[in-house]
């Protein structure tokens, strides 16, 4: 593959974990068509669900043999324009079509560091949006900075130990968490496939791998997510909360991109109606008081 291949043994490692990762995201995209998906005829009776390897080869004009070597993850040489043809045939939308070429290091830039926090003025703007709830979150999905509106709406990240500072780790682990989102299987599954994408940059880095085995081990849920090899990209979209003591709040939530820090993005909740508003008034009040 086209992976920058380096002398070390912790860079080898790495790129086969890669060409792993594209193997099975490739096998996993294949599994869900059907002939009739991509006009082909449905033919003998089928031992597993899904087009064959030879059925891909043949819609992406590439020989069988090759694409078998490309799913098995061997070391094969990929350009843009058979990727391409490849993404075309296994009708990939636009975030797996990106995905697909970073897992097989075509436009492959280094990713950037992790920061540990955020400058004094990336805070103080999150204070100022009180009582719209907002946080700043990394890549790996580590919370970084919050405002009182996140804490009381959502969570106080203060009362939770360094290493727990984790959305997905949250979200599939605390049960707060779980009761408090009303659509919970769909944000859930959402996270998972934006992490999925961002997890491409660092595909055998331990911080990462380490994070998944911890969340597979603790919830069936994550890992029946983490198989599928779902990926997407961050969109504005509405999310709805059902506090204990606030009732329903409903909120339009927006990402932002950090000019200082590429790999974070701000997250801020606007109220979507004049109830959820007044919500977020009386419960950031509240937490005010407390702290």
């Amino acid at each position: 593959m086209v992976v920058a291949m380096g002398s070390t043994p912790k860079s080898g490692c790495v790129a086969i974990a890669r060409r792993r990762e594209l193997a099975d995201f490739l096998r996993s995209r294949r599994a869900r068509l059907g002939p009739e998906d991509v006009g082909l005829p449905n033919g003998v009776r089928r031992r597993t669900p899904g087009l064959r390897r030879e059925e891909v080869a043949q819609l992406a004009g590439v020989g069988v043999t090759w694409y078998t070597w490309l799913e098995q993850g061997r070391r094969i040489s990929v350009s843009r324009q058979v990727l391409e043809s490849i993404g075309r045939a296994l009708r990939l939308d636009a975030a797996e079509r990106t995905h697909l070429g970073t897992l097989a290091g075509l436009d492959l830039q280094p990713a950037p560091a992790q920061l540990d926090g955020v400058p004094p003025a990336v805070q103080a703007m999150l204070d100022e949006l009180e009582p719209c709830p907002a946080y700043v979150v990394n890549s790996h999905y580590d919370v970084l900075a919050w405002n009182r509106g996140e804490a009381a709406l959502v969570c106080d990240f203060d009362r939770l130990p360094y290493g727990d500072r984790n959305i997905l780790w949250l979200l599939f682990t605390d049960p707060a968490w779980r009761s408090l989102l009303v659509d919970w299987p769909n944000d859930a599954a959402w996270v998972v496939a934006q992490f999925r994408a961002q997890m491409a940059r660092h595909v055998g880095e331990p911080h990462w791998v380490e994070l998944v085995q911890r969340l597979q081990a603790a919830s069936d849920d994550f890992a029946e997510l983490w198989r599928r090899h779902d990926v997407a990209t961050p969109v504005s979209k509405t999310k709805r909360y059902l506090h204990p003591q606030a009732g329903l709040v409903t909120l339009d939530a927006v990402t932002l991109r950090l000019a200082e820090a590429p790999d974070c993005r701000v997250m801020v909740c606007i109220p979507a109606d004049a109830a959820s508003r007044a919500a977020l008034e009386r419960l950031t009040a509240r937490q005010a008081v407390a702290v």
